[in-house]
């Protein structure tokens, strides 16, 4: 038994889970009710759903797939959904084994389709029959054991490729994020002569000549041993159950569950065991997640003896277990949006697998096969039943209403300490007393007097004192010389938030007699670079719940935001704002030195901004310094890249190009392969969305952000040298993308075009709606000439009896009557023009809102 497919007796019936449906796959020789049987044999695969109103399991639809091998020996492997490198997507697939003459074996891999047809995507033949160890990975990819040797075929390679790791045995098997697909195994470990001056015993023997190892089938070696679980555990382990997989400081840790043969169930952390539950029945054999909503998980753990159990992942301990049961299967079975467990007993005097079952999310969900005696027992449970789908989602909701309440009452409090430490400003500045507020209190306090912008023209060190503090705003000053410009850079707090609208860096030159500044002529650019990388929940097998799993396309599902950061200390976004000026002029100076003034302009109302300025630092800069080489930009080339503000010189100075991808047909999982591969690209550690680009020639030095918003769309950033190199990267580029992409040059940026198009959309809407009184239009225009007609006899009449105004009252009245008689009568339009109309603005309200989600997304 296992937890994802079963098998009948006859060993020609699978049973799989896949998007809250149950497969059925049977392999038959062709016999049909109304026919003879057949010498080909057929493969039918029926889809049943459950009836939460009948409570059993119904037929959704049929589908079947004709072999071409007559009065063959096939035999059904093993079923289960894995992702095709085509499209990224998750399909069920079969395997099926061919047994020929002259001891030949031949194997067949096919993908369902959701339009239930089969696809042949692998196809091999062998001259040994595969008995055990044979795992389908994503790909699909094929491995198996022969003898003492692990092979694997791919359905991009069509080869037999062998596993050069000394593996043993394979506990686990799947993709890991930025190592691709691992195995993890036994490996043995070999003791040299000096190790063995001891003869060991052979429990010794058996413990630590074997280690557990992470193998790599893409680089074909061994990239870590340590971290996992300890040798003394490495004789008694079973199964394995990967619960999360990260690499921190060029190292793999890896939280994982594992089944022993002493009957436990133990978690292990980074090699350290964490937690340990004894099992009620022996001799386990598999183990899986579930997720039942609210932070509820459950281990389900299925036993050779027909039997399974549920450990509660919180605190260790055994929450449910059953006898007697077939098979353990875990999806959304009746569509409440969490998993349940579908328990299947066998039936004695029934074949079919789902006659006698149980659903059950160990919480507030169970259905049972067993008839009821009362109907009003049903009628509760049923009402129960809708309670318990109507609470997560509110639940949901308030825990997200306390965050923004929390949020409000933060920023509420910060208001209050400001005006607080203010007010006793203003009091000692009126009574002449000293502040003498600290430092540490004067960041809460907000300067009251503005400067005015000729006041930028004075001595550093005569600067009046209603200027900020630069403490409080600027962490780092640094400068950079790149080609014929000087990049002058200010790193800002993580509390100032600033945009290119109101932040301005000037460079103040000092004059030879030191009689004041002279302003350089800058270009600015404001620098935003996140810390933490893009996730990829369908790469990395972490325990993300139900969503990492499967993808529930219902009508009703929503995306649920989270709002609880788990590091709310650390500073997720690096803000960068630079000043570019020409350096040539500057050269005919020996030295040179410049101020730095950051200008910060907040809009008090929307007439009268505020500005304050900040004296950041000074610039000094020699031609001894350029002809040394001093602050030029370096970048090793077989090193990773060390100072962060070449990084930012360099995304000041290059152009930008920004575009958008897309793909109908296919995923685009080829774009990182195509930065770290074919462009030889680094990711830079502090800013992993950043990819630098160390492929010799023109490419050297570009810079990449790639940002993929779902699977056949992403943004990709483009910083290069000029045109040409961009262009260049573009030719490259569209090699390795699928068929019918779609790339879209986004020339403000992904915002401003979205911001654009979400404009349009709108005045569309706007023009739409305007269309709704059309009919009324016309009386009025009618109304509009009738007010003409009056309005030209009244202009004779004050031409020709200018000096006579009382005259012109009556024609005013008669006007307004007419005016009042017109809005008065009873507009009406016709029925098909206003659904007619109805259903256009329903088509442009579409379009906009579309454009509204794609917009919020960013």
């Amino acid at each position: 038994m296992t937890s994802k497919q079963a098998m009948s007796s006859n060993e020609q019936e699978r049973l799989l889970c896949y998007n809250g449906e149950v497969l059925v796959f049977q392999l038959s020789n062709g016999k049909f009710a109304d026919k003879e049987p057949t010498k080909t044999p057929i493969l039918h695969v029926r889809r049943m759903v459950f009836d939460r109103g009948t409570k059993v399991f119904v037929q959704k639809s049929t589908g079947f797939f004709t072999m071409k091998e007559e009065n063959s020996d096939l035999k059904i492997m093993c079923c289960d959904y894995v992702s095709d490198f085509r499209t990224g997507i998750n399909l069920p697939y079969i395997v099926i084994q061919n047994s020929k003459k002259n001891n030949v074996f031949e194997y067949f891999l096919l993908i369902l389709h959701s339009t239930n047809k089969f696809e042949m995507r692998l196809s091999f033949e062998l001259g040994y029959e595969i008995k055990d160890d044979l795992r389908v990975l994503n790909g699909p990819l094929i491995l198996w054991r022969h003898v003492k040797t692990f092979l694997f075929i791919s359905s991009q390679t069509s080869k037999i490729i062998s596993v050069l790791g000394n593996l043993s045995s394979i506990q686990w098997a799947g993709e890991i994020e930025n190592l691709g697909m691992v195995l993890l195994g036994l490996k043995e470990c070999y003791l040299s002569e000096e190790e063995c001056t001891q003869e060991p015993s052979k429990s010794d023997y058996a413990i630590w000549n074997t280690k557990f190892c992470v193998y790599c089938l893409e680089s074909q070696e061994v990239i870590s041993d340590t971290y996992i679980i300890p040798p003394a555990y490495s004789s008694v382990v079973t199964c394995i159950h990967i619960c999360t997989a990260e690499i921190i400081n060029n190292q793999l840790r890896i939280s994982l569950t594992a089944l022993t043969r002493k009957n436990q169930l133990i978690s292990f952390q980074n090699g350290t065991p964490k937690s340990v539950c004894q099992l009620p029945f022996g001799d386990p054999c598999a183990v899986q997640l579930m997720d039942s909503g609210g932070g509820n998980l459950f281990f389900i753990v299925s036993f050779r003896s027909n039997n399974a159990c549920a450990v509660r992942k919180d605190n260790f301990q055994v929450a449910a277990k059953w006898e007697k049961v077939s098979l353990v299967l875990i999806d959304d079975f009746i569509g409440s949006g969490t998993e349940q467990v579908l328990l299947l007993f066998k039936d004695a005097l029934n074949s079919d697998y789902l006659t006698s079952f149980k659903i059950t999310d160990l919480r507030n969900i169970n259905y049972s096969s067993e008839p009821s005696d009362c109907n009003e027992d049903d009628i509760f449970e049923d009402e129960q039943d809708n309670r318990y789908l109507v609470v997560p989602p509110l639940e949901s909701g308030l825990k997200v209403g306390f965050s923004s309440l929390r949020e409000l009452q933060q920023h509420l409090l910060l208001k209050e300490k400001i005006i607080s430490k203010s007010y006793k400003a203003l009091i000692n500045l009126v009574q002449g007393k000293d502040d003498n507020t600290s430092s540490a209190k004067e960041e809460c306090l907000v300067p009251f007097c503005g400067e005015e912008e000729n006041s930028v023209r004075i001595l550093d060190e005569k600067l009046s004192d209603s200027f900020q503090d630069s403490e409080q705003v600027v962490e780092k000053i640094w400068y950079r010389v790149m080609d014929d410009s000087l990049i002058v850079g200010v790193k800002t707090t993580s509390s100032l938030k600033l945009s290119l609208k109101d932040a301005t860096l000037s460079l103040l030159m000092d004059q030879a007699h030191g009689s004041g500044f002279r302003l350089l002529k800058c270009q600015n650019r404001v620098i935003k670079l996140s810390t933490r990388p893009f996730p990829a929940p369908y790469l990395m097998p972490c325990e993300t719940g139900l969503e990492a799993k499967r993808v529930k396309l219902t009508p009703d599902s929503k995306k649920e935001e989270s709002f609880v950061c788990e590091h709310p200390s650390k500073k997720e976004c690096v803000q960068i704002i630079t000043a570019i000026t020409s350096l040539s002029p500057l050269l005919a100076f020996n030295k040179f030195c410049c101020t730095v003034l950051l200008q910060i302009m907040e809009k008090e109302s929307a007439n009268c901004p505020k500005n304050h300025y900040v004296v950041c630092g000074r610039v000094v800069l020699s031609l001894e310094d350029l002809s040394t080489g001093k602050y030029l930009l370096t970048f090793p080339k077989k090193k990773p890249t060390e100072h962060m503000e070449d990084l930012f010189a360099l995304l000041a100075a290059f152009h930008k190009s920004c575009f958008q991808i897309t793909s109908p047909g296919y995923a685009l999982n080829s774009m990182k392969l195509w930065l770290l591969e074919h462009m030889k690209c680094e990711v830079i550690k502090e800013f992993p969305e950043v990819y630098f680009c160390k492929r010799p020639g023109n490419f050297y030095g570009t810079l990449f952000t790639w940002k993929q918003r779902t699977p056949f769309e992403g943004i990709l950033k483009v910083c290069s040298r000029n045109q040409t190199v961009m262009f260049q990267c573009l030719h490259n580029l569209i090699r390795i993308l699928p068929i019918n992409y779609s790339l879209k040059n986004l020339k403000s940026g992904s915002e401003n075009f979205l911001i654009n198009n979400m404009a349009f959309n709108l005045e569309k809407e706007l023009g739409t709606l305007s269309s709704l009184s059309s009919a009324i239009a016309n009386h009025e225009s009618n109304f509009v000439q009738r007010c003409e007609l009056s309005k030209g006899k009244s202009s004779v009449i004050v031409d020709t009896l200018s000096d006579r105004r009382e005259e012109i009252h009556p024609c005013r009245k008669k006007l307004q009557r007419e005016k009042k008689k017109m809005l008065q009568t009873n507009l009406k339009v016709s029925g098909s023009l206003y659904r007619e109309i109805t259903l256009k603005v329903a088509d442009v309200q579409l379009k906009s809102d579309f454009a509204a989600q794609k917009l919020s997304n960013l």
